[in-house]
């Protein structure tokens, strides 16, 4: 994970899956080289941030299936 000042948050366009209705969400944007998610319920909350590699790499197995329970 890579840390971001909080007025490096600043001006973000979040987005959320489409099938999301007001629930539980995952928020995502990004900035330069940053990922950053929270969570669409607490818009002040944490979040976490990661390089846009480490991102693309989860994204990856996401589509590979490695996350998925058998």
């Amino acid at each position: 994970m890579v840390q971001l000042g909080p007025a490096d948050e600043s001006g973000l366009s979040w987005r959320v899956a489409r099938a999301c209705n007001g629930g539980a969400c995952l928020r995502v944007a990004s900035k330069g080289e940053i990922v950053v998610i929270g969570d669409s319920k607490d818009l002040d909350g944490p979040v976490l941030r990661y390089t846009r590699s480490a991102w693309d790499v989860f994204i990856a197995g996401i589509k590979q299936g490695d996350f998925d329970i058998i």
